[in-house]
């Protein structure tokens, strides 16, 4: 019996839809489907943390389940999240942290099905883990034309990597149009603050 090779999105998709450097460009990103979770306040507070562990949790336990079955394994993604705010028109980063909205993803192949994360969260249930795995979906996002740069630093001066999009959109005719997404490139226990590495991207319309 032939093994088939692991999948990792990640690798797979970096040309189309994880190429950044530290210069904004535009890309065209596809349709992705990812486990997520939404929340609000402020990032490693109590309520994002158990979210947090309630999507991995979700995340490990389908692949696993896979995996054992003999089906197509896959690497679990990067942490992702999108941020925003409930005022439509005030910018989430101009607003104290506690008032920040939150969606935390995880990209999973297409063929991963519903009926898996439904058996997920009632395995993970039946183990008594956190009831936030009953908040994970999954969803199905596609955010087409956007700005996108890597920010090299810590999390809290990603403003002044946001401010050089924004520019490079309008010089484009361009205006952000859409949530503020981050891809985890670093791990924050293992990288210290000033090489962490974090794809910004941004969906953009015409002015």
């Amino acid at each position: 019996m032939v093994k088939k090779e692991k999948i990792d999105l990640f690798r797979q998709l970096k040309s189309r839809d994880y190429l950044a450097s530290g210069t904004p460009a535009l890309v065209k990103t596809g349709e992705g489907r990812y486990l997520t979770v939404e929340g609000k306040g402020a990032p490693g507070g109590e309520d994002f943390n158990r979210k947090i562990g309630a999507l991995y949790g979700v995340a490990y336990t389908i692949k696993m389940t896979r995996k054992y079955a003999g089906e197509q394994d896959y690497v679990v993604g990067k942490l992702e999240a999108q941020w925003w705010s409930d005022s439509k028109s005030e910018d989430f980063g101009n607003l104290p942290p506690e008032k920040w909205r939150w969606k935390l993803m995880i990209r999973t192949p297409g063929f991963v099905e519903q009926k898996e994360l439904e058996s997920a969260v009632s395995v993970l249930l039946e183990k008594k883990k956190d009831q936030a795995v009953k908040e994970i979906k999954l969803e199905t996002i596609a955010e087409g034309q956007c700005v996108q740069m890597l920010h090299v630093g810590p999390y809290e001066e990603e403003r002044k990597s946001v401010e050089r999009m924004k520019a490079f959109a309008e010089e484009q005719g361009l205006k952000f149009s859409g949530l503020h997404h981050e891809i985890y490139i670093s791990d924050p226990r293992r990288v210290p603050p000033k090489q962490l590495k974090t794809i910004l991207r941004i969906p953009v319309s015409r002015l």
